[in-house]
């Protein structure tokens, strides 16, 4: 089990349609691992550097402030904050 502190999930919207959850992650904070049950996409509001811990091995992911990006149902992984400094996006699961 890992030491590091959890990411802090906000959720803003849930209805039939949609998923939208605000993310913040503190200086190597992490969601834990899981699996994207629908297809999704994040709107980074920071700029920033994940780790992601995947099924394939550690791949780092930058984020860049209103770049958004889309991934289909399926991914799984652990997101680290691999950042000196705050980081937080914004995700919207599509039902």
């Amino acid at each position: 089990m890992s030491q590091r502190p959890q990411a802090v999930p906000t959720v803003q919207v849930d209805n039939d349609e949609v998923i939208v959850t605000e993310w913040r992650f503190a200086p190597g904070s992490e969601t834990g691992r899981h699996c994207h049950g629908y297809d999704y996409v994040v709107v980074p509001m920071t700029n920033g550097t994940l780790l992601l811990e995947t099924p394939e091995g550690d791949k780092h992911a930058p984020l860049v402030v209103g770049q958004s990006y889309f991934r289909k149902a399926g991914v799984e992984h652990n997101v680290i904050n691999a950042s000196d400094h705050e980081v937080v996006f914004v995700e919207t699961e599509i039902k």
